[in-house]
């Protein structure tokens, strides 16, 4: 960065500042936990030096620094675990309504709020780039925009299937219904990404004028993109942008990040137990489970984490299951390691 002609290619320099932040980011937490860490030896030290009742008031000191370190290491360890190659990239989040009618439109509807509410409550900026609304109420598909750090390494614990039991509002019975709705993680995948190039003549690019509600180039000038990869079929549109170059560019964006999902999925299928196969959006192939009645529990079916909170997860406090899904040890590095005693 100390070069001289560190700014001659200025987009490079700036991803190569990024790159040298977020090491600091990795770096500089632990080294203050290690001077905290002798800060704490030094002040038992000098308790066990004072009268009786002075270390009583010490202890109670160390004690309430004890508990927020501890909780700085339980930061510094999850982002031990984020250690994948796009992990600290932004994440294209999708919901999409599954078994179960307008209950699953519902439900994807609720999950799609829960996700808001969590994305905030860690200061990432989301924003829905895509919605389609279901027939009588909630959704049936959304996709979200999660900008943040490390967004898709604490995203992609999230994909699989998810089921609700609740006294439906729209039975007039007031039974028992199950619905179901699928999420989707992938990772934002710039375009200048050079393990992921796409020759020009492997996708083709159509204009269409944007739906929505009129404005000044609103259906009235075609500033729609979709883009269609070829040899994969992989279809991607944006109409969000006021510009044909923005849509491309947002367009090109997801079709990429598509692509790097679909390989790595290709690549590592038999990982998906490990970290939530999606499956079929019905029973048997779900990761969470959302009890509303008779009784009222969370539960992830991998971990085996669980609250009765059920209030709270659905204002956003998802934390406890994706730090219990990253802790539950790296799932890909597992199943390396069952692979290497398999051939063994």
């Amino acid at each position: 960065m100390s070069g001289e002609t560190f700014w001659n290619n200025r987009e490079q320099a700036e991803k190569l500042i990024d790159e040298a932040s977020a090491l600091r980011k990795r770096v500089d937490p632990l080294l203050l936990a290690e001077k905290e860490m002798e800060d704490f030896r030094v002040m038992v030290e000098l308790s066990e030096a004072e009268p009786e009742a002075a270390q009583t008031k010490l202890q109670r000191d160390i004690d309430r620094d004890l508990a927020k370190f501890t909780k700085e290491l339980d930061a510094i360890e999850l982002r031990v675990f984020l250690n994948g190659p796009h992990d600290r990239n932004n994440c294209i989040l999708s919901i999409n309504a599954g078994a179960g009618g307008t209950e699953s439109c519902d439900w994807a509807n609720m999950l799609l709020r829960m996700y808001q509410r969590w994305c905030e409550l860690r200061g990432w900026d989301v924003e829905i780039t895509d919605a389609l609304a279901g027939d009588v109420a909630g959704i049936k598909s959304a996709t979200l925009l999660v900008q943040g750090e490390n967004a898709y390494g604490f995203c992609k614990a999230e994909r699989g299937v998810h089921r609700l039991v609740r006294i439906s509002p729209f039975d007039s019975n007031r039974r028992r219904h199950t619905s179901f709705a699928s999420v989707d993680a992938i990772a934002e995948i710039e375009e200048t990404d050079t393990e992921l190039a796409i020759p020009p003549n492997e996708f083709h690019v159509d204009t269409f004028r944007s739906g929505g509600k009129g404005g000044q180039n609103v259906n009235k000038v075609e500033t729609a993109v979709r883009i269609t990869h070829i040899p994969t079929g992989l279809v991607v549109a944006s109409q969000t942008q006021r510009s044909q170059h923005q849509n491309r560019a947002t367009a090109m964006k997801l079709l990429l990040s598509r692509i790097y999902a679909q390989r790595v999925d290709a690549q590592k299928q038999e990982m998906e137990r490990f970290y939530g196969e999606k499956g079929s959006v019905s029973w048997g192939s779900q990761i969470r489970s959302y009890v509303f009645q008779p009784y009222r529990m969370v539960k992830d079916l991998r971990t085996g984490v669980q609250t009765s909170n059920v209030q709270g997860v659905m204002d956003g406090d998802l934390d406890i299951f994706v730090n219990g899904w990253l802790r539950a040890g790296c799932p890909l590095k597992r199943m390396a390691s069952l692979k290497d005693e398999e051939e063994e």
